[in-house]
């Protein structure tokens, strides 16, 4: 089977490349034929195996003025392009205007974008007509009842985000682990409200009064700078300074030093406005790599964590069952080795073969069980 791949380039600096990356890998494991067409602004790939690589769509990561028009300006090249596919993937939901009206079409919503390209005036009646052309792929069934709410009567099906796990199994060797002075809570994802940093970081405060050594680790893109400036001046208010660290981006080996050498993994995401965490990866990350997750409730974590298994989910903007899932966690190694063991179990049962086989169960459905391409 040939499938046409739209999205942001593979790039695992963002949630929208992470899946690129790593469901194109699954695909062509399984033997697909992937035509792969990205923004103009992409960088060369050579470890993908693509069939063909076009640059052409405007950015999505960098949005610059008239994107829709340019998405849709897009259109007949794409046309061309996508005339030897047997489906179209949309793994970036906006670029669904550069689709064919006639061509069979697959889109993965990840969390706010659907609902909100569907109610922009104007344009909103676009992006409705084209989603409800599609098989919609919800990465979880948080995101499928937005999408649903957004879209009545849309075809959707609940497919949760896939992990690398192997990568992050494996400790790294003893002399590339960072210092550690106590036990550590690491938390992961881009720097903004809606990931919960100062949520976790005012737990943190009463984290300290019972465990007087805890430190947090805030790790990822700080391009939103005065979310950034805020949460700095609350933790010199609360004098935790010393204790709570932004270290912004790192390279994928000193995450993955990170994930082994913290105790435990805490992300308390909350809904902002029409915006929430549709499915979070770094917690099924966080699992593979044996850690103990916290993660909210009323959002798309309630299908990467499983509650009281392989972590907590606690209600959203809850200062004190933040901490108190972190304090019981910390005095418990016991608890921390059964709950890191589960999740091990859980990330391996997800992992990208098992998620681009599902995928590939709904192209077949949508392009009825036969591809017109050898």
């Amino acid at each position: 089977m040939r499938v046409a791949v739209l999205s942001t380039p593979p790039s695992t600096a963002h949630g929208w490349g992470r899946y690129t990356r790593d469901l194109i890998s699954g695909l062509t494991a399984l033997g697909m034929d992937i035509v792969f067409i990205t923004s103009t602004d992409a960088p060369p790939i050579a470890d993908l195996n693509l069939l063909s690589y076009h640059r052409l769509l405007p950015s999505l990561v960098r949005p610059t003025r008239m994107t829709v028009l340019r998405t849709l300006a897009a259109l007949p090249v794409v046309q061309r392009l996508t005339a030897v596919c047997d489906v179209v993937h949309v793994i970036a939901e906006p670029y669904v205007l550069a689709v064919p009206t006639h061509h069979p079409m697959v889109v993965t919503a990840h969390g706010t974008y659907i609902p909100r390209t569907s109610a922009r005036p104007v344009v909103g009646r676009l992006y409705r007509s084209a989603y409800r052309r599609a098989q919609i792929i919800c990465v979880s069934s948080y995101t499928q009842q937005q999408v649903i709410a957004a879209l009545p009567g849309a075809r959707t099906v609940v497919i949760p985000n896939g992990v690398d796990a192997g990568r992050f199994v494996q400790a790294p060797p003893h002399d590339s682990l960072p210092g550690k002075h106590g036990p550590i809570v690491l938390s992961v994802g881009q720097m903004k409200a809606r990931k919960g940093y100062h949520v976790l970081a005012a737990a943190m405060v009463k984290v300290r009064e019972a465990i007087p050594g805890a430190e947090a680790l805030f790790i990822g893109d700080t391009a939103d700078r005065a979310y950034v400036e805020t949460l700095k001046a609350q933790l010199a208010r609360d004098q935790l300074d010393g204790a709570v660290h932004i270290l912004g981006r790192v390279s994928d080996a000193e995450l993955l030093a990170w994930y082994h050498a913290a105790d435990v993994f805490a992300l308390p995401s909350i809904n902002a406005g029409d915006k929430f965490e549709g499915f979070g990866l770094v917690y099924l990350e966080a699992s593979a790599a044996g850690l103990p997750v916290i993660g909210t409730l009323g959002c798309g974590a309630e299908d990467a964590i499983r509650d009281g298994e392989t972590g907590y989910l606690i209600p959203q903007n809850d200062v004190d069952a933040t901490a108190e899932g972190i304090i019981t966690l910390l005095r418990d190694p016991d608890l921390r080795a059964r709950m890191g063991t589960s999740g091990k179990a859980h990330a391996h049962a997800n992992d990208w073969h098992a998620v681009a086989e599902r995928v590939l169960d709904v192209y077949q459905s949508v392009v009825g069980g036969s591809s017109r391409t050898a």
